[in-house]
């Protein structure tokens, strides 16, 4: 289900672009548009939840199965084991999940888009 007027599910219908890393059936990950750290990127379901504790248990822990994969990707992606992740829920009104590197030991430039979602697609 989507929201009208949710920039979220605007991404997830292809109405707006982002640098998508990871996407299946019920997930999409994408790029930060304001990373904290290289490969800073948000998870979100598809389908439209307010905030992550509103997903049902099933989809919750899926979606930290993709969180899971990313992490693991940004480990060998960025140079450090400390990845971070984040649920806040008051910037965008549909549940998302930050995942990115510890700033202070990310390598790379948190701006290069294209090559820090190229590492994360390599390493999933």
């Amino acid at each position: 289900m989507r929201k009208e007027g949710c920039v979220f599910c605007k991404i997830v219908a292809g109405e707006i672009t982002s640098t998508k890393i990871y996407e299946d059936a019920d997930f999409v990950a994408f790029l930060d548009i304001h990373p904290l750290s290289s490969g800073h990127t948000l998870v979100i379901p598809k389908d439209h939840y307010r905030f992550v504790w509103d997903m049902p248990n099933e989809v919750l822990c899926a979606c930290f199965d993709v969180v899971q994969k990313i992490a693991h990707s940004m480990q060998k992606s960025f140079g450090t084991d400390e990845i971070h992740e984040k649920v806040v829920g008051d910037e965008v009104h549909h549940a998302h999940v930050w995942v990115y590197p510890n700033p202070t030991k990310a390598i790379g430039d948190r701006k290069d888009f294209v090559a820090n979602a190229e590492k994360i697609r390599t390493n999933l």
